[in-house]
């Protein structure tokens, strides 16, 4: 009991995951997740907030703040809990469209949570394009993006008359099977090296030529950790540079899903491979504009890979790790790019590389603050952005009798990293989003509008080269010659 004779708040011991998440953060960098919803009615406010008391409210996760302490954060209850401040009403200025939106957007993206209260709010705004829309934010330290897409969804019905009951089919889901598995059973060796790591000092980090003691250890696992340590700085380019305190969010018109789709039959490859080559293409048509030598350039993003089956996707925590994924920004041929990526994430997709981050992740959770930033700092360095693609459901969704037309979400960046990629898919289309600092980046739409054209080549190649057989890069660069004026 307290001295006022009131219990005291509930605590739960956070993960060290998710304390490694919640001491990320940094005035450059916030680790939130930040997520717009548009919708084609006015939503009114009441509305929202019965929606969020009786389902989102559902996770007692939710109505606890943190308490950051030198032997551990902690989870504990908020006695003060006030659905109204976490809940906001706004309201766009002028023309009240998407640059608005998207100004507004960038703006929360750039805003702390208050930490003496649970870290996450909903902005609802106003008269948006005829309806409404919906900004939120979510710290890092509940969830990864996976879960808490998930949570989200789980706002939504599939009718606009909740009271007809419709669960949102699973089926969507794609299924990842025997991979998960197989990662989850290296998780906890994966923990113990990464703390073994911690208690040899940061060595191993300093001096990368040192890797090659670690895979003398023996196992997959050690020797996914010495290559992960022995990958070089990614260069400097325009995208590197020092850091401010305010992003840029932009998003792209939708892509029809199944145009995608055919365009990775007809190339042998998966869904992303076709989006992330595209968004290469993108960087380097910016970048050559920007006058800056992208010959032969290979940039590194840094891609989550989940690690829970995804029956479990919804259950909050992260449970993810990072590979870095290679994008052939310096490479001119679009279907050589392609198969750049698509080789690159095959043989990601059948490393371990990332139990390994998942493991060090863990261990930064207990590493002292000093040791967690300077790890942070070297690990970033190695990358030049962060990518990430969810897969949502192929059907419209409705969220307080509002169909959502559009949404997209950003996950945040970490050490160094100032530019955030973000695919997401909903209702038969994709949509390309992008976040970055405003120093490095401050119009991302220049960037943005070059995601339609570079997909748009890999399209038409593919109809050049007709449905039934593979087409390699070679065979592009003959399509493109044919009509240069569509392929460049």
């Amino acid at each position: 009991m307290s001295e006022q004779g009131q219990p005291k708040p509930k605590r739960e011991l956070m993960s060290r995951v998710d304390t490694a998440w919640l001491r990320m953060e940094r005035a450059t960098n916030l680790m939130m997740i930040t997520g717009v919803m548009m919708f084609d009615l006015p939503m009114p406010i009441e509305k929202l907030k019965k929606v969020i008391k009786q389902r989102f409210l559902a996770y007692p996760r939710f109505r606890q703040k943190v308490l950051d302490t030198t032997a551990g954060a902690w989870w504990e209850t908020d006695e003060d809990f006030d659905l109204d401040w976490h809940i906001r009403l706004t309201a766009l200025p002028g023309k009240a469209g998407k640059k608005e939106l998207e100004r507004l957007t960038s703006q929360l993206a750039s805003t702390p949570l208050d930490k003496t209260k649970p870290l996450w709010q909903f902005h609802l705004v106003e008269k948006y394009d005829g309806g409404s829309a919906m900004i939120s934010r979510i710290h890092h330290c509940y969830a990864d993006g996976i879960a808490l897409v998930q949570v989200l969804l789980s706002l939504t019905d599939t009718t606009r008359d909740a009271k007809k009951g419709s669960d949102l089919d699973k089926a969507w889901l794609k299924s990842d099977g025997e991979n998960v598995k197989k990662r989850i059973g290296t998780v906890d060796r994966a923990v113990k090296m990464g703390v073994n790591m911690w208690e040899k000092g940061l060595d191993f980090y300093r001096d990368p030529s040192l890797a090659g003691v670690i895979a003398k250890e023996g196992g997959e696992i050690a020797r996914e950790l010495a290559v992960a340590l022995s990958l070089s700085d990614d260069p400097p380019t325009v995208l590197r540079g020092r850091l401010g305190v305010s992003k840029r969010v932009a998003w792209a018109d939708p892509l029809d899903l199944d145009e995608v789709k055919a365009v990775g039959r007809a190339f042998d490859c998966t869904v992303n491979d076709v989006l992330m080559a595209s968004a290469a293409g993108a960087l380097r048509s910016y970048m050559i504009e920007r006058g800056e030598s992208v010959d032969g350039l290979i940039l590194r993003a840094t891609v989550p890979v989940n690690l829970r089956p995804l029956e479990h996707a919804k259950k909050l925590g992260n449970h993810f790790g990072l590979v870095f994924l290679e994008l052939p920004v310096g490479e001119e041929n679009p279907v050589r790019r392609l198969e750049h990526v698509a080789e690159n994430m095959r043989q990601l997709k059948s490393s371990r590389q990332a139990i390994v981050s998942f493991g060090l992740l863990a261990a930064m959770g207990l590493a002292p603050v000093g040791v967690q930033r300077t790890a942070l700092e070297l690990f970033s360095r190695k990358a030049s952005a962060v990518a990430t693609n969810v897969p949502g459901p192929p059907l419209p969704l409705y969220l307080a009798g509002c169909q959502i037309t559009e949404q997209m979400f950003w996950v945040p960046q970490t050490g160094s990293i100032g530019i955030g990629i973000s695919i997401m898919s909903y209702n038969n289309k994709v949509y390309f989003g992008l976040i970055s600092d405003a120093k490095l980046l401050p119009d991302p739409d220049s960037v943005i509008q070059r995601f339609r054209p570079e997909f748009e080549k890999l399209l038409y190649t593919a109809m050049m080269g007709g449905w039934e057989d593979t087409i390699y890069s070679d065979d592009a660069a003959a399509y493109c010659a044919q009509s240069e004026s569509s392929c460049l």
